[in-house]
């Protein structure tokens, strides 16, 4: 192993075992190891935000590129500008004119992305689910594609009554859901809890492998020293 490799190897070992020290409780190693790795992410995204997005896309263009680039780019300069004030509570206001475009902006992006990306492509899923017909996919048998599309069909629908709040109040009692609403919203409450465990299942899982890969990396580190 060459001498790089070796203090490479040897710092990961060492930062692995402050990780693993919060196994006794929070203790200073650990969250030397959390500094650390908050602050090589920071450094990291702050070169990262430089080199790929200030430099090449406004600091370059403004510095050589053509008239009407120029005055496009005075719109995200001063922008930035201004968010700089929002450190000092003297001229936070400035500030608040970029957050608000950052804000609507990214509301936008959110809505149409749950609009195109999550309904309408559910709703698609859900149509196509009852589909007989697939080219280069081997099709099921009909009567079992049909019952996957049903039971798709249930979950999508019973899902969305799940999260229908409306009630009719009646005085001198709570407000109630109707009963039909009521059962399908039981059967929906089924599916998320299905899709909630699923959702863990993975993700423990995921803490699994990064944890055996974790101690395959220290005992493969100890035995290399013998």
């Amino acid at each position: 192993m060459q001498s790089v490799d070796l203090i490479w190897t040897l710092v990961g070992f060492i930062l692995t075992l402050l990780v693993f020290s919060y196994l006794f409780g929070d203790n200073p190693l650990f969250r030397l190891a959390t500094y650390l790795f908050v602050g090589v992410t920071a450094g990291y995204a702050f070169v990262l935000v430089v080199y790929q997005v200030l430099l090449p896309r406004l600091f370059w263009p403004l510095l050589s590129g053509e008239l009407t680039e120029r005055l496009l780019l005075l719109v995200p300069l001063v922008l930035s500008t201004l968010l700089v004030f929002k450190i000092s509570p003297r001229f936070t206001n400035l500030g608040s004119i970029p957050m608000a475009y950052l804000v609507g902006v990214g509301a936008a992006v959110a809505i149409g992305g749950a609009v195109v990306g999550t309904l309408v492509a559910q709703s698609r899923a859900t149509i196509d689910a009852f589909g007989f017909q697939a080219s280069g996919i081997v099709v099921q048998s009909p009567a079992l594609q049909f019952f996957e599309g049903i039971v798709l069909l249930v979950g999508v629908v019973s899902t969305l009554v799940y999260f229908h709040f409306g009630a009719s109040s009646q005085p001198d009692q709570p407000p109630q859901r109707a009963p039909w609403i009521e059962i399908i919203a039981r059967i929906g409450q089924v599916f998320i809890a299905i899709t909630l465990g699923a959702l863990f299942a993975g993700v423990y899982a995921a803490a699994i492998t990064a944890l055996i890969d974790r101690l395959s990396f220290i005992v493969n580190v100890i035995l290399s020293f013998f």
